[in-house]
């Protein structure tokens, strides 16, 4: 999900001198003395605008504290861990969301309390009508190629050039860590669906990702600073989303990115309140003020990502909204997918494959 620099806060603990002993607290849990309301974000690093939230924070006299995760699987697991307790707010991509569904983890919206619902245009929640009563779509993009246009002087235009690159590349790739995304775009590039279940496909999918593997330098994701791998040159391709190639072509113009003409994963973010909050009506507030048109319109020009909020399109500068990078063209659309839950036999497999490629195993 996207514009991302990666900690993980995994817990807090208050020191409770009072009865002389320590006690361990999941996220969300504020310690004796605090004066304002305390609303727990779990979401991507970067992902949103410190203004706006001040503004929040401000309107609201609540203090918004966010608990990153660097990849969808570890949001996963910071959830798994405490049963979906301690969260207020959740940020999440569709195939998560149904699986917090299915675990009671979620609380249906409430209209009445985010009457900005009205802005989110409809054929965004018709991509998975289960997640409809729960989740509010937040941003959504593309996943393809970013590259060093003064190092590559062919153009990128195939995931070929990833899964089996050029010897100039050996040693200079960027693997994003997540299953679903590094088989689901070998699966693309040889021909089957980012969903597929076809256990031929799997297996060719895995042969193809470890033969890869001896050219990867890493798998994990970039920071968005001068100091990316792909700004300095240690790394010259690297799978990544659409709109932080945008933030990382801001330091390093010879940067590019390219959508493979196999097509690629579109994804949705969708922002969802927890049943274990205790501070649901605060959390529902939030939401609601993420999507007040001129908000919305912010977040999207400061993340490089595209709006669902109709009202804040209208908002958008042009060359935002003509940018293909952001909003591809139908052809792009066509060719790509969305990522669909897969049978837990089917989930497993893909775990299996993508640990022997990341461990050996």
């Amino acid at each position: 999900m996207k514009t991302k620099i990666h900690f993980v806060w995994t817990g807090m603990i208050c020191l409770m001198i009072s009865t002389g002993f320590l006690a361990l607290f999941v996220p969300g849990n504020a310690c004796a003395g605090s004066t304002k309301q305390e609303l727990v974000f779990l979401t991507w690093s970067e992902y949103m605008d410190p203004d706006i939230i001040k503004e929040f924070e401000e309107k609201f006299k609540a203090k918004v504290k966010f608990i990153y995760f660097e990849t969808e699987d570890k949001g996963k697991q910071l959830l798994a861990q405490t049963m979906g307790k301690g969260y207020d707010v959740v940020l999440a991509i569709g195939v998560n969301t149904l699986s917090y569904i299915r675990r009671n983890w979620l609380v249906p919206l409430n209209s009445d309390q985010i009457p900005n619902l009205k802005h989110i245009d409809p054929k965004w929640f018709s991509v998975n009508p289960k997640i409809t009563a729960y989740g509010v779509p937040y941003l959504w993009g593309t996943l393809g190629i970013a590259y060093r246009k003064d190092f590559i002087k062919e153009k990128v235009t195939s995931w070929k050039q990833l899964f089996e690159p050029d010897e100039k590349l050996h040693g200079k790739i960027l693997m994003i860590n997540d299953a679903r995304d590094a088989i689901g775009m070998a699966l693309k590039y040889l021909g089957y669906s980012i969903n597929s279940t076809n256990p031929e496909a799997l297996a060719k999918a895995e042969a193809l990702l470890l033969a890869q593997k001896p050219f990867v330098k890493k798998y994990g994701y970039l920071v968005l600073t001068e100091d990316s791998g792909l700004v300095t040159g240690d790394y010259l391709m690297a799978m990544l989303y659409n709109g932080d190639a945008l933030a990382l072509q801001e330091i390093n113009s010879q940067i590019s990115f390219s959508v493979p003409t196999e097509g690629t994963n579109i994804w949705m973010d969708y922002l969802m309140v927890m049943e274990a909050s205790k501070k649901k009506e605060l959390a529902m507030s939030f939401i609601n003020f993420i999507n007040e048109p001129e908000n919305a319109a912010r977040l999207a020009l400061y993340v490089n990502f595209a709006s669902p909020n109709m009202a804040a399109k209208k908002l958008l500068p042009q060359d935002h909204l003509d940018d293909p990078i952001i909003y591809p063209n139908k052809d792009v659309l066509d060719r790509s997918e969305f990522t669909n839950e897969l049978p837990p036999r089917v989930q497993k497999k893909y775990n299996t494959i993508f640990s022997k490629i990341l461990h050996g195993l």
